[in-house]
């Protein structure tokens, strides 16, 4: 069993987060490597992924259960991939930081089974954690989006490497400013 966990904090209330992700169709598309979302009922969806690691790649039908939606904090799901003895589970919680922020933290747990169990647990190891952060970041800059918030720039690498060098030659002059 492999698990992975990873929180980020967005930048508007706990309502607007709830708009948002309590649309299934947003989650999938926010996946990485998911081709499509079929919408069966309010709580599954069958998805399409395309999975890579190293030089395997494979696409696999994905069977997404909703377990329980107690929005807007909580939620709780369940998966397995159809044609593999793959299953897993996992949560999304939801915490107010004020009118102007929530902490989301989203865990994920994988299992495999039978004789391949070894071999997807082995791919699945180094790419769930960077699926979660991966997944919560998209998260975090899609509803940012859709609520009006823009990001702060990001100085450039030239900007950066200045900065670096001031610092540097502050250190070495014995200057503090």
């Amino acid at each position: 069993m492999i698990e992975a966990e990873h929180s980020v904090v967005i930048g508007t209330g706990v309502d607007n987060v709830w708009d948002y992700v309590q649309d299934i169709r947003r989650w999938a598309n926010l996946f990485p490597g998911c081709k499509e979302c079929e919408v069966i009922d309010d709580n599954n969806s069958k998805w399409l992924i395309k999975v890579g690691a190293g030089g395997m790649v494979k696409t696999v039908n994905v069977l997404v259960n909703v377990e329980q939606w107690d929005g807007p904090e909580k939620v709780y799901f369940s998966y397995k991939l159809e044609s593999e003895p793959v299953v897993g589970s996992g949560s999304y919680t939801a915490s107010s930081q004020g009118n102007s922020a929530t902490e989301v933290n989203l865990h994920v747990r994988v299992e495999g089974s039978g004789q391949m169990a070894p071999m997807w647990e082995a791919m699945s190891r180094p790419l769930l954690p960077q699926m979660a952060k991966s997944f919560a970041g998209r998260l975090k800059e899609e509803i940012e989006e859709a609520n009006g918030i823009v990001a702060a720039p990001r100085p450039s690498m030239l900007s950066r490497i200045g900065q670096w060098l001031r610092r540097l030659w502050q250190t070495i002059s014995g200057s503090g400013h």
